[in-house]
């Protein structure tokens, strides 16, 4: 038993990151998952790909104003969840990395929430009689949202990445940078689909960069001043020290606080409303993350540049 509660310790991202809902459902489910594909030799790509079919499949049933119909949808895509928690705790046990393993976890959840998002907009346009009359509304919310959602849980990720970064190493991260993405995209030797995928996670870590001025003003001065990478302890422990408080609000922008929203609208039959959630509370809470994690770089860039690390 010690055993397996240390090596379910050892497939978390850390304790820093993880939010509580995870560690106290999804986590401990995603481990069993884990261990099953572990040995059966199911590979983590293999889950995530299962995971995506899931949540599609969850999203479409959004579509039926039936309760039961939804509550099976809200099953799939927690059951979705759990596969997308597993494929990441597999590829942790048993070291498995790989960029296209990160590139399609991202995917999956865009794919769910693409799924639930046409979903709703086809029922609210069938069931309520002004977005009936006026169908470009509904897609106008879904699509404001839709872009909305992606640019929070990419920042969301973006920094809880940069935190691992000091917290573990770069080993223990999967912080990147566009410059280094960018000679892999153009790298003829790559296949087509290669070169499309790398291109495409280009794109979203450009986005991811260009949202957050200071960070890469710190990195780059981090760079300069440590070219080997051996950035002291003392600075990694005050950005930590800084950087944790932060990390609730980037659990706030991922799955379950999202699905929290989705299924109260879902149980008070105006999924419309979870469109309003999107672009107004995670909106507010996304623009102050951000404000917070930009202050927060620029204080330890004036700190290394006043030469006290």
């Amino acid at each position: 038993m010690k055993g397996w509660r240390e090596e379910y310790r050892a497939s978390l991202k850390s304790m820093d990151t993880e939010e509580h809902i995870d560690l106290a459902f999804y986590r401990p489910i995603g481990f069993v998952w884990a261990k099953i594909a572990a040995r059966l030799g199911v590979s983590p790509n293999a889950i995530t790909i299962a995971s995506i079919f899931l949540g599609v499949a969850g999203g479409v049933l959004f579509y039926y104003s039936d309760l039961w119909l939804n509550v099976a949808g809200m099953f799939l895509l927690v059951w979705a969840n759990s596969f997308d928690s597993a494929d990441g705790q597999l590829a942790r046990m048993t070291r498995q990395y790989s960029r296209l393993g990160r590139i399609l976890d991202g995917l999956s959840g865009d794919f769910w929430f693409a799924a639930i998002y046409i979903a709703i907009v086809l029922r609210e346009n069938r069931d309520i009689a002004f977005f009936g009359s006026h169908e470009w509304v509904m897609w106008a919310m879904a699509v404001a949202a839709g872009i909305c959602h992606a640019r929070q849980a990419a920042m969301a990720d973006y920094y809880r990445q940069f935190h691992l970064y000091f917290l573990k190493g770069e080993n223990g991260s999967e912080l990147d940078s566009a410059e280094q993405l960018r000679s892999q995209a153009n790298d003829s030797s790559r296949g087509f689909w290669k070169r499309l995928t790398m291109r495409i996670y280009l794109a979203y870590t450009m986005q991811q960069e260009s949202a957050s001025p200071a960070m890469q003003e710190l990195r780059r001065e981090l760079r300069e001043r440590f070219p080997d990478g051996k950035i002291p302890a003392s600075f990694r422990d005050e950005f930590r020290r800084m950087s944790l408080p932060l990390m609730k609000y980037t659990n706030i922008l991922t799955f379950n606080w999202r699905t929290i929203g989705l299924f109260i609208t879902l149980f008070a039959g105006l999924p419309w409303l979870y469109f309003m959630y999107e672009l107004t509370l995670l909106n507010l809470l996304a623009v102050y993350m951000i404000v917070r994690h930009e202050r927060l770089c620029r204080v330890l860039t004036s700190q290394l540049r006043d030469g006290r690390y």
